[in-house]
Formats: structure tokens, sequence, C-alpha cells
């Protein structure tokens, strides 16, 4: 069994309400910090270990100076990703920029930051060619396809997947690194997302050992960085488990004690970000209309532009009336936003306690793939972040969305100085 709690006091969520008006992001870095050192310590019998923050996760710079500050990299795949990591500090081999139908300038700007460049297609190397490319450290991004029957909803059987080469095609990619002389060459897979059973996990990992010394027999190359992506899940359910992380750190340390004689210069990393800030993410928002119909209806003032997931995925995401969490559930809602989409629900059919209009929701594991898959269907704004900070203090890392920046790109006239009027109204 998981437990959800709050970061802070129900008083303290409501001052916060008061303050900053709702909806908002609460960020708990505590949990974070924790949960950065439990898993650099599960690693720590690899002397090289690294483990890079996936900034799509949670793109906002004053988490990722946070985690800088741990020694935390940064894992990107795109310009804006790049430009924070870059302006947080991080640069060189803090860096893994992993291409996915990359645009020039990106892989000029990684190169122009020293980032290990993650290559995901052969046809990459055309693009290193054509750009005079030639990393200094580089990457070469595997999918085992039908080798690995494993998968699951978010990235799919690995055979369906878009991302990654083939056997053939990285030992292919590693050649070529080779003869331009590059010394530094690693290889890097992401086959599966939001996993909580070790077995998966392990399977990664065991699975690169074995790539990592057929490398090296077929190439004489030893690989000097194997990244096993992120997956590493939460329990967003009740009823799950989290991940064991020093069970994971110690099963992992076996395998690579039996598979990796030879490779003990050879730095290990993951990618995580849903596990280092999803379950210190929490989205509150405040009940503003009922409905009673087929269904009994709460409406949120928030809705699936400030989380996506439920919608998307079909995702579970635990939700507790502010200062009733030991009251009965005694209604059963459908908790819903306010976007003209019929998927726009937080949850279906769930029991919770009665809901009055005014009270408060904290919807939990909201700290990653949240805020940063927002989006302005409907014209809604993405709303505020706030950090709950070690010593108890808050800061607004993001402010709200205003119309004005919504409009900013359109140039119309009267259009820009209407939306002043409603941005300064409020």
């Amino acid at each position: 069994m998981s437990v959800k709690t709050l970061p802070c006091s129900d008083e303290k969520i409501r001052e916060l309400a008061a303050t900053y008006g709702t909806p908002f992001h609460l960020y708990d870095e505590k949990g974070i910090v924790n949960c950065v050192k439990s898993i650099q310590k599960a690693f720590a019998w690899n002397p090289n270990f690294h483990e890079y923050f996936a900034v799509k996760a949670t793109p906002n710079p004053w988490l990722m100076k946070i985690l800088k500050g741990l020694n935390v990299g940064a894992d990107c795949s795109s310009m804006a990703e790049l430009v924070l990591s870059e302006t947080v500090g991080l640069r060189g081999d803090d860096i893994v920029m992993s291409s996915n139908d990359t645009p020039d300038a990106e892989f000029l700007k990684a190169q122009e930051l020293g980032a290990i460049i993650n290559l995901d297609d052969i046809s990459n190397l055309d693009d290193m060619e054509r750009l005079h490319i030639v990393p200094e450290k580089i990457c070469f991004r595997f999918n085992p396809g039908p080798e690995l029957a494993r998968g699951n909803a978010i990235i799919g059987k690995p055979e369906e997947a878009k991302y990654g080469m083939t056997r053939e095609q990285l030992m292919q990619g590693i050649a070529w690194a080779k003869e331009k002389g590059i010394s530094y060459i690693g290889i890097h897979t992401m086959v599966i997302s939001c996993e909580l059973a070790l077995e998966g996990l392990l399977g990664t990992i065991s699975m690169m050992f074995d790539l990592a010394n057929e490398i090296r027999d077929r190439l004489g190359v030893t690989v000097s960085f194997i990244d096993f992506g992120g997956g590493i899940g939460i329990p967003y359910r009740l009823e799950e488990e989290p991940v064991d992380i020093a069970a994971l750190g110690e099963e992992a340390r076996k395998l690579f004690e039996e598979k990796m004689k030879g490779f003990e210069h050879t730095r290990i990393s993951f990618e995580c970000g849903r596990v280092i800030t999803g379950p210190y993410g929490y989205l509150v928002a405040k009940a503003i209309h009922y409905k009673h119909i087929y269904r009994e209806y709460i409406g949120l003032d928030a809705c699936m532009a400030d989380l996506m997931r439920p919608a998307m995925y079909g995702s579970y995401h635990h939700i507790t009336v502010v200062g009733k969490e030991n009251e009965p559930a005694t209604e059963v809602y459908d908790v819903t936003g306010s976007l003209c989409e019929n998927n726009d629900k937080f949850a279906i059919q769930r029991k919770l306690p009665k809901i009055d209009m005014g009270d408060l929701l904290v919807i939990h594991d909201a700290g990653a793939h949240g805020h940063s898959m927002g989006f302005n269907y409907n014209g809604k704004l993405r709303h505020q972040e706030l950090l709950l900070r070690e010593d108890g203090s808050v800061m607004q890392i993001r402010r709200n969305e205003t119309l004005a920046d919504l409009f900013a790109t359109l140039d119309f006239p009267g259009l820009k100085e209407n939306a002043a009027k409603i941005d300064n109204a409020k």
C-alpha cells in the first residue's frame, strides 16, 4: 500500500489558496531532495553514477537549480530544455540531448554546450556529417523490438515504438563513432515507462549489460556510458507499492558484478523524472460548480489543461478534499473541468466525502507530466507553480499565464488592449 499525504497542514493549503488564488501546482522541495539522495545512495557502488533529470517532466528552472545542487544533470529533448539547462549552469556531460526527429538547430545547440548527443536513428549519422558535427561524447539509443515482449500503455511494445535503433543499426553507429575517433561512446534505451516491478527495471539493466558486452566482442569498443533511461514508476493508486530503490540498486550491483568484467570505469545513469518530482507535486483546485443529472458532478476551477494524464491515458490520480480527509466517502462523483471535451475529468465515479462549493481539492502525484503537458485549448490559461521550501516558506516559481501572454503572437487591432482590460481587472 502507498500513503497519500499532504506536504503541509490543511491550514497552510487554505492560506496558500487565499494568498495566491486557485488553481496552483505545489512542489515539495524536501520530498524531491530526499528522493534524489535515495537514488544516488542506491547506486553509489558505481563511482561514476549520474542521474539526469528528465526536464520534460517538470521544466522549471527553480526545480532544476535545486537538482543541480545535488549533482543531477539534465535529460533534454528540445531547444527549450537545452536553454533551461544552460541557464541553470549545466554544460558538457551534465546534459544528455536525446534526439527524436530533431531539427538542425537543436543538434547545433547541443554541440555548442558540449552535451552528450544521444542519436535516435541511423539517419542521424547523415545529420552529423551534413552539419559537420563530431561530438566529443556520443550515445546511441537501442530499440530491442520483438526481442523484448514486455511493454506498457505509455510507450507500447518496443517494435511499435518510434524510438531507437535496431541492434545492427546501433552497431553501425558505434562503428562510425569509432572511425571518427570519438573515445566516449555510450548506449541508451527507454523501453518502459512508469514501471513498478523490479523485474521489468532489472530486465532493462540486464539487457543493456549484455549489449555492452556484445559491442566489445564485435567492435572492440568498451562503452563509456550506459543510460537506462527513466521508467521508474510511482504508485498512483493506494493499493500499489512504490519501487524499492535500495533493492533496485543492490540487484543492479549484482548484475554489474556478474556481467560487466572490464567495465569498471563505465558510467551508469538513469534519466528519472516522474519518480523525482511526481509524488512531490500537487494540483490544488477549488470546487466551483455542482451538477445533478444522470451522475453527480463536481466542477473545479482547474481543467485538463492543468493535468491531462487522466484524459490522455485514463490515469488514476488520488484526490483529497482538504479538511475532510477523515470523513467517510459517502458520495460518488465525476470530478470535472470546464473544457468543451467530455473527457475533461480528473476522476470518474470516484467515492469521496460530500463536497461543498468552495472546498479545496488536492490532486496527488501531479508533480511530473502535469503542468508541463499543459495547453491552451478553449483559450484556457496555464496556472501558477509554487515551491514549498525545506524551511517551510513558499515561493511562486511561475506566475499565472495571462490573456496578454496567450495573445502575444497575434497581431490583430484591439486584441491586446482588450486582453489587458481583463488581465488588469483580476
